[in-house]
């Protein structure tokens, strides 16, 4: 039997330094520690050094496809791991970092094949959380940190979901407390002309397009991006989308009449009666939305439901994240194209 996973509790804001300087052990050793960051908890690793990064691949069951975003934690660490940074990058990370946006870069011969898939390009992010960013400058080194969940679940935004995926898979949780943020990183390529967003997230477009009005949606949406090319943030019961509130409200009426246990998000209040039911209504707001999502998704799964009905998110402009985590979580992935 494995052993359990050591947790550590520490002060967001002022992490203990005795907690950062046993995290840093684990990692410069090649260990994994679960770390929290603004957008969800990540499982780092020492970035430069493959074998550790493997551990991460075989923790999560993660495809060995799949690349990683590495976390830094200053603008010359970033520069260190690139062969191009250009000016745009600059005026991106001047508005945007420490944040929720995530750049693709030519990577530099010191970041190993296993990072990037045997891609050219590395996906760099410097995250807004003092605990994260603090254990970064303790390693001494970048972190490659994907999600800390085990492949396809919902992202962990506590400790806890960490520990329900990880347990006596890694080495050590840093508990810092909730993600604010609650989903993963914009995802932005700067290897195009103009750049392209390969990942919606915690950056809207609106806000690259102050930046750079150019900015867009890729043409083939997500798939050379960290993250998108499987599926993803699934509940283990079937998660159904519908469109409309009455609609919704037929369909779990029938389906408690077959004497089926179901459960029900939604952004707007809903009256559903009936036994063997659970209501769980998310804020109207998409920031909101965003940082309870995967809190919900994982708290309804608990309550062992044979299927989730979930309202669609509105289709406005500001909303584009959080349908793209609905629809991957329903296992529809990119189908249905992300309009702006």
């Amino acid at each position: 039997m494995q052993p359990e996973t050591e947790v550590l509790t520490v002060s967001r804001d002022h992490p203990e330094a005795a907690a950062l300087q046993r995290a840093a052990a684990i990692l410069q050793e090649g260990g994994l520690v679960a770390i929290p960051t603004e957008t969800v908890y990540g499982l780092g690793a020492n970035a430069l050094n493959p074998q550790a990064v493997a551990r991460i691949f075989q923790a999560k069951g993660r495809p060995a496809d799949n690349p990683l975003i590495v976390h830094v934690d200053s603008l010359e660490m970033a520069r260190s791991l690139v062969t191009d940074w250009p000016e745009l990058a600059g005026r991106l990370a001047a508005a945007f970092w420490p944040g929720p946006l995530t750049l693709v870069l030519p990577r530099s011969e010191r970041v190993p094949d296993i990072v990037t898939a045997g891609g050219p390009a590395v996906a760099l992010r410097m995250p807004a959380h003092p605990v994260a960013l603090a254990l970064i400058s303790a390693a001494g080194m970048p972190l490659a940190a994907p999600s800390a969940n085990r492949s396809t679940r919902p992202s962990p935004t506590d400790a806890a979901h960490v520990l329900a995926d990880m347990n006596g898979r890694i080495d050590l949780v840093l508990d810092g407390g909730s993600a604010t943020v609650g989903i993963e990183s914009t995802v932005l390529s700067l290897l195009t002309d103009p750049p392209l967003i390969l990942r919606p997230g915690g950056i809207s477009l609106d806000q690259l397009r102050e930046i750079d009005p150019r900015i867009d949606y890729g043409a083939d949406h997500g798939k050379a991006s960290p993250g998108t090319r499987y599926r993803h943030y699934a509940p283990k019961a079937p998660l159904r989308r519908i469109a409309e509130p009455p609609e919704l409200i037929r369909e779990a009426l029938r389906l408690l009449d077959r004497g089926l246990r179901i459960a029900v998000m939604s952004h707007l209040p809903l009256e559903i009666a009936g036994d063997g039911i659970v209501m769980s209504t998310l804020p109207g707001d998409p920031d909101g939305y965003a940082a309870e999502f995967y809190r919900a998704v994982r708290a309804l799964d608990l309550e062992s439901p044979d299927v989730i009905l979930l309202l669609d998110p509105p289709s406005g402009r500001g909303w584009d994240a959080m349908r793209d985590r609905v629809l991957k979580a329903s296992g529809q992935g990119g189908e249905e194209p992300i309009t702006v």
